[in-house]
């Protein structure tokens, strides 16, 4: 009976507030990039925003919503660089319809701009709650708080981690299973910076680690496969793990 008491005493903290945030995420990204269907749904839209801030007990919903809406060309414009900066890199892409209807890393991002811009509303949790949907169907864990520059390119997308406190600048490219990390998980260090500065035109290789933050990656540099970095790299740097391979000849 006390377990029973214990357990009822136990905040409601609403998990169907997961799924919700999942399907507003979705029409959201959907209307993004679907002028006329925004006008359609705009309202829909807008409600479900209203009833999700008023489950997280925020108030102002309609400015916020407002404001919102008011960055979607921005948001829109930056989108276009990065689906041309994956056209442009990728030679599998055959055309910016298939970045746009196809790529896992660029719906990763999608998620992340627009999550980003309610973060810089100081809205908590909601944007955390999109950028973990995004991550659970693409693979790409971006926190919002990143800070990440134009035509930013990501191949293939799974596994990749992106830090709260991590600065992409321009023209970056990265590949599947990177991790742009902490080097310690202190409690204390909740505001600092904990993770890496990327520069201009680098582009970082599949499982390369990237921890600290005070590790910056110079311009124009190129990070190697499986590559573990924890201090800063010059620009027009190319850093690679020396291996040697052995290869013996199948006898008959």
């Amino acid at each position: 009976m006390k377990e029973v008491e214990q357990i009822v005493e136990f905040k409601n903290y609403s998990m169907s507030l997961r799924d919700n945030v999942g399907v507003f995420t979705k029409q959201l990204i959907i209307n993004l990039f679907d002028i006329s269907r925004l006008h359609e749904s705009g309202q829909e839209i807008r409600l479900q925003f209203l009833k999700i801030l008023e489950v997280l007990c925020i108030e102002d919903g309609e400015n916020l919503w407002s404001d919102f809406e008011n960055h979607f060309v921005e948001i829109r414009k930056k989108l276009a660089l990065d689906a041309k900066a994956a056209y442009k890199n990728d030679p599998a892409a055959k055309s910016l319809k298939e970045v746009y209807l196809a790529y896992p890393g660029f719906y990763a991002i999608a998620v992340y701009r627009l999550s980003h811009q309610l973060l810089k509303f100081d809205i908590p949790i909601l944007p955390r709650m999109m950028s973990e949907f995004a991550h659970s169907i693409t693979g790409a864990d971006i926190h919002p708080g990143a800070k990440i520059g134009n035509a930013f390119f990501i191949d293939h997308a799974t596994g990749i981690v992106i830090g709260e406190t991590t600065i992409i600048k321009h023209k970056v490219q990265i590949f599947q299973g990177v991790t742009l990390g902490g080097i310690q998980v202190k409690k204390s260090l909740a505001f600092t910076k904990r993770h890496p500065t990327i520069e201009n035109g680098v582009i970082i290789y599949a499982n390369a680690t990237i921890l600290g933050g005070d590790v910056v990656i110079g311009e124009n540099s190129v990070i190697g496969a499986n590559v573990c970095i924890t201090e800063s790299i010059p620009e027009n740097s190319i850093v690679t793990i020396q291996s040697v391979n052995t290869i013996f000849q199948k006898k008959n």
